[in-house]
């Protein structure tokens, strides 16, 4: 009797501890499973961006936010502006989605985030654009990514970021007009916001040739309008005098005239064929 009493304890034994393990390991796989939801809800986190601080670092519903991957320049550097003014053409006053990697915060307490609008990582585009160096130390999701698209716009002296590049190249340009011996000052197409009603000679890229219905041409530099930061206007009654126009889009030009402003781009108005000339270059 008594060994029967000591067998039924010990089966009930054994299954109170089978009992208690199955219970410890449905609440571990729950909390597992809830922690696991809250890190990803987490990851993709969405707000609207309030300000931009600068090229890498905006608010976003009163966070803080610093672009992981990447580093644009810092308030007195060449590119603070252009990067600063895109981000803010990207993202401000929109709703994006902020992305984690495996560090939440910097040591300024500012949150690490890939910001993305729709489908677009604006931290890469960024870097793509010129605007911004890859910086890859925290970013482990898209490293790669962010190193090809650096590589990229160095090779190919895109943006801001590598303008040095652009304008080593300028220098080796040989002018047999629009040179030093006019006297003028020479200055760069983005700089000629800088020089309203002065008689110059401007020097820059022509990125785009465009003719309106009314036959007036505008050779736009640097970049196509409306992110140009120079005009030449050719006014259809002096467009004869000028031939071939394409010929012009692509090259290193300078044009001579008084620089105008324009719906806040700077602008020189063509009337002669010797006001503009593409630069030889110098091999």
């Amino acid at each position: 009797m008594k060994r029967k009493i000591k067998n039924r304890v010990k089966k009930r034994f054994i299954f109170i501890i089978f009992t208690a393990f199955i219970l410890v390991l449905l609440i571990s796989y729950l909390c597992y499973f809830r922690l696991s939801g809250e890190a990803v809800k987490n990851s993709n986190e969405r707000g609207f961006v309030t300000k931009v601080i600068d090229g890498d670092t905006i608010i976003v519903e009163g966070k803080k936010v610093r672009l992981l991957g990447i580093d644009a320049d810092e308030k007195g550097y060449a590119c603070y502006e252009e990067a600063k003014k895109r981000l803010e053409e990207l993202v401000l006053n929109k709703a994006v989605r902020l992305e984690k990697d495996r560090i939440d915060k910097d040591q300024y307490g500012r949150l690490l985030r890939y910001v993305w609008l729709n489908n677009t990582n604006i931290n890469l585009l960024l870097v793509k654009e010129g605007l911004a160096i890859a910086r890859i130390e925290n970013a482990f999701k898209y490293a790669d990514q962010f190193v090809s698209a650096e590589q990229e716009a160095r090779t190919k002296a895109i943006g801001c970021k590598w303008s040095l590049v652009a304008k080593k190249r300028y220098k080796n340009y040989r002018w047999n007009r629009l040179n030093e011996k006019l006297g003028l000052k020479i200055v760069k197409a983005c700089e000629a916001i800088e020089h309203l009603n002065e008689e110059v000679i401007v020097e820059g890229k022509i990125a785009e040739v465009y003719i309106s219905k009314n036959n007036n041409a505008f050779l736009n530099f640097e970049k196509p309008y409306p992110n140009q930061c120079f005009t030449a206007v050719i006014f259809s009654h002096y467009l004869d005098k000028f031939k071939n126009l394409k010929d012009y889009e692509g090259n290193v030009v300078r044009v001579k005239g008084k620089i105008k402003e324009y719906k806040g781009k700077a602008e020189i108005i063509l009337k002669d064929p010797n006001q503009i000339e593409i630069g030889v270059l110098v091999i």
